[in-house]
């Protein structure tokens, strides 16, 4: 039985790529702009305008294109760029697509370590000095612009200190030290918000369970309070924080637009907004594909996890 509502949950999102990939494929072919001039540069002939038309495919139905295009894409030929002569397979699955993952992970990383030790010790301690400095910290990490932020970061830690550098990528498997001072800055202020986030929610729903009769019955059993916490409790609160990360990516690769931009980062967020400037709109089409595939695997896993995380959710 769990087999088969896998088999259907994963069935939903290949219906939502579906979706995703019509609705977006659609929206780029109405935007402004001749790809064909782009492909061609300034001086051109109507008939190679014309032989470019038909070689790209631009002159046959929309539903045609869309097929053609699909089958391209499936297949890893995503075409070339018309400014940087490079196919775009490689330009975001091996340039762009680990800047963003790596990015995205490492500030996810942050905000889970530090965000749910500290959603624990502001509820196992409600109302006190630690409770309220966690709330003033959540309501300043959910609201402070990430963008805003980040200039503070550069001008303090950056260049007032000279701890970390402002701006350049260095690949983890390069160089591990190099990367770590390099992503410093990016991951604090890309992790910020979530940090905030995470640690209301496990506050919030901490302080529930800790009412809870059976977390009652294992303090009668004089069980340690650190298990009591961690091995009770936190079970029950593992759902809605799995789940309040798995919506959240959206916002996670959302704001590694900003941030990339604001540290000169060569990553997904960078490479779609220099696209749409240059209306490249296939590297667009490209990475909203790949940020789609992101988002809707990551709400799969989290669906996927649900049974695993609570037994009653398990078909009998």
């Amino acid at each position: 039985m769990m087999f088969v509502a896998s088999l259907k949950k994963i069935a939903q999102t290949l219906v939502v790529l579906f979706v995703v990939s019509v609705a977006s494929f659609t929206l780029l072919k109405l935007a402004p702009g001749d790809p064909v001039e782009l492909a061609l540069g300034s001086e051109y002939s109507r008939e190679a305008h014309a032989a470019m038309t038909r070689t790209l495919g631009l002159d046959r139905p929309l539903v045609e294109q869309y097929v053609s295009w699909a089958g391209h894409f499936l297949s890893g030929d995503w075409g070339v760029s018309y400014v940087a002569r490079t196919p775009i397979f490689e330009h975001v699955v091996k340039e762009s697509l680990p800047v963003t993952l790596t990015l995205a992970s490492t500030s996810l990383g942050l905000a889970i370590l530090f965000g749910v030790p500290l959603g624990v010790l502001a509820a196992t301690r409600r109302g006190s000095g630690w409770d309220a400095a966690a709330g003033v910290f959540v309501l300043t990490g959910t609201s402070f612009p990430s963008f805003y932020l980040g200039i503070l970061l550069i001008w303090g830690l950056g260049v007032r200190l000279e701890l970390f550098p402002v701006m350049g990528f260095v690949a983890p498997w390069e160089d591990f030290g190099e990367a770590v001072r390099h992503l410093t800055l990016p991951a604090l202020t890309l992790s910020a918000y979530f940090m905030a986030m995470i640690m209301r929610v496990t506050r919030a729903n901490l302080i529930e369970v800790l009412e809870q009769p059976y977390v009652a019955a294992a303090r009668a059993r004089g069980e340690p309070r650190r298990r009591v916490v961690w091995v009770h409790a936190m079970r029950n609160v593992a759902m809605p924080l799995v789940t309040v990360i798995g919506l959240q990516l959206g916002a996670l690769l959302q704001g590694t637009v900003l941030t990339e931009t604001v540290f000169s980062l060569p990553g997904m967020g960078q490479m779609i907004a220099r696209a749409v400037l240059n209306r490249e709109y296939g590297i667009v089409q490209a990475g909203i594909m790949c940020t789609a595939c992101l988002f809707v695997l990551t709400n799969l896993l989290v669906d996927l996890a649900y049974p695993f995380l609570d037994p009653r959710l398990r078909p009998r």
